[in-house]
């Protein structure tokens, strides 16, 4: 009997990336007009901001359909193996509501993991799961362990642009005409499974400092658990300077170039518009 980790493409690693770490791979949808890919898999990040860039299209993403998660779930309880599922928050998508449709006959083996956040947040979540199962850890040991563990992780992220808020309806025109002629970047967060706005920063060295000071504001960084940065876009110097700028952060404890950095996908993408830059960790 084996353990698996089943996890979705929210958790913004690749196809590739979880077949590497011997995990089950959910991808959301991602919908550019009449065209839909599977994000992580037929859609790659890189690929993604080239189109949300140059297509003039809009994107949509859709959640995992219960129907797969079935699926998943027969074929784990067929192998008489079991499992740990892992996905986005419920307050952000269907796809835990997808997940725990599909549980019905399935509770002998199977044990639902809301993580309550998104993005890079979900997966250092994932990454501690991975670890637990190395050890040695039942499913249901591992399950326990990140509903508590769940509640120590922040997630905080520097918008560069509000274009892509006001084109996906979550900000007016004239909001973003002018927070953009101002320069305003937006700091956000993860709290109790939603996404807040923690406050606005004149110019991205503003937006840097103030990401810094949400980090010591919430006692720092456990380094004995894992702790990633992300950015969105198809390069990443816009992160590259926050790690320059955030340097005390890290330098007593870690070489910034061991330091974990993700490419952001198409969830949060979509929303972010590229030149964001994220940080998420367990707080101590």
């Amino acid at each position: 009997m084996g353990l698996r980790i089943v996890i979705d493409s929210a958790s913004d690693l690749t196809k590739e990336q979880a077949d590497s770490f011997g995990l089950d791979y959910m991808p959301l949808k991602t919908i550019f007009g009449d065209d839909e890919y599977l994000d992580g898999v037929t859609l790659s990040h890189h690929a993604f901001y080239e189109k949300l860039v140059e297509s003039g299209i809009f994107p949509t993403t859709s959640q995992v359909p219960p129907h797969e998660f079935e699926t998943k779930f027969k074929e784990i309880k067929d192998a008489g193996d079991t499992a740990v599922v892992i996905t986005l928050s419920s307050l952000l998508s269907g796809t835990y509501q997808s997940a725990h449709l599909a549980l019905e006959g399935y509770e002998d083996c199977i044990h639902l993991v809301d993580s309550k956040n998104v993005c890079i947040g979900e997966q250092n979540l994932i990454m501690y799961a991975i670890r637990l199962r190395d050890e040695g850890f039942s499913a249901e040991e591992i399950a326990a362990r990140l509903d508590e563990k769940k509640n120590y992780i922040c997630l905080f992220a520097l918008f560069d642009t509000l274009e892509y808020l006001k084109r996906g309806g979550r900000l007016s025109s004239t909001a973003a005409w002018a927070g953009n002629l101002l320069s305003i970047k937006p700091v956000i967060s993860v709290e109790k499974g939603e996404v807040v706005i923690l406050g606005k920063a004149r110019g991205s060295k503003n937006g840097n400092n103030l990401l810094i000071q949400q980090v010591s504001a919430h006692n720092g960084i456990d380094f004995s658990m894992p702790y990633c940065v992300g950015y969105t876009g198809m390069e990443d110097s816009m992160l590259q300077k926050y790690l320059k700028d955030s340097s005390s952060l890290w330098e007593n404890e870690v070489p910034v170039e061991n330091i974990r950095i993700s490419s952001v996908g198409s969830t949060i993408g979509t929303h972010a518009g590229p030149g964001a830059i994220a940080v998420s960790f367990f707080h101590r």
